[in-house]
């Protein structure tokens, strides 16, 4: 993946927050809370997010199908047009309010707002207006970091033409977090991290985690969350983390002995 040229910055820490669909919708006071001491602390702070249940429930009240393969959403003509409008209409603004309300400086983006995010086709003829990044324009999300502003970024790009194209969270929270160097990725779910034998793990290694798949302790919806982690630290994300609404949980580090 290319990017734009990057200002140099400090050695504080960064972190990107991906909020998922179900967590999106219910945030507590302890998320806010914990968000602004990590600020506090000197940790500078992105977040990216989805927001599949409020587009299943337009899809719906239109009568409009649409289902997923291997985690990807087809998205056809009139699904995109939903998608677009309800993550960058309701679902990016209510999240920035939120935030505010809670005394939190943040500005909500999505991929058109100065080619923030460029993508092209992820394979049209399969998945449809599905895109996959191409470049990130750091040097934006740089000035707003350096202004003590949060950007809240929803997962839509735009290619070269102008077209809006869907792209899976997970893939945005991971491309953005690449392109800005960031310490550690946060994947905010429904459950506070990893549980092994009913007790949840504060660090893991990627081996214990594989093996853990293998021996059945993870499974069900946490084994596509602990693999998009591996593909993270796999792609040089230093460390993930899997946690619930507190902002505390799992952290999954590719170093740890």
């Amino acid at each position: 993946m290319t990017t734009f040229k990057s200002m140099p910055r400090t050695a504080r820490k960064r972190m990107v927050i991906k909020l998922g669909g179900s967590t999106l919708e219910g945030l507590n006071e302890s998320f806010f809370e914990n968000f602004k001491k990590l600020q506090e602390s000197g940790v500078e702070l992105i977040i990216t997010h989805g927001g599949g249940p409020a587009i299943n429930r337009e899809l719906a009240e239109r009568g409009i199908e649409s289902h997923a393969l291997n985690g990807i959403r087809i998205t056809s003509e009139a699904v995109i047009d939903i998608v677009q409008s309800t993550l960058i209409g309701k679902v990016n603004p209510a999240l920035v309010h939120e935030l505010t309300t809670a005394g939190i400086a943040a500005i909500g983006l999505n991929g058109f707002d100065g080619q923030l995010i460029e993508a092209d086709y992820l394979d049209k003829d399969v998945f449809g207006f599905v895109g996959e990044v191409k470049t990130v324009n750091t040097s934006l999300l740089e000035s707003l970091i350096s202004a003590g502003i949060v950007p809240v970024i929803a997962c839509v790009g735009a290619d070269e033409h102008g077209q809006a194209l869907n792209i899976n969270g997970d893939t945005v929270a991971s491309e953005i977090a690449l392109a800005l160097d960031a310490d550690s990725l946060i994947l905010v779910t429904d459950v506070s991290g990893i549980r092994i034998n009913d007790e949840y793990q504060s660090k893991v290694t990627p081996s214990f985690i594989n093996q853990w798949i293998e021996e059945g302790h993870i499974y069900g919806g946490m084994i596509p969350k602990v693999q998009g982690a591996l593909e993270c630290l796999n792609a040089g994300i230093p460390s993930v983390q899997i946690v619930g609404e507190t902002l505390v949980g799992t952290t999954i580090l590719s170093g740890l002995n």
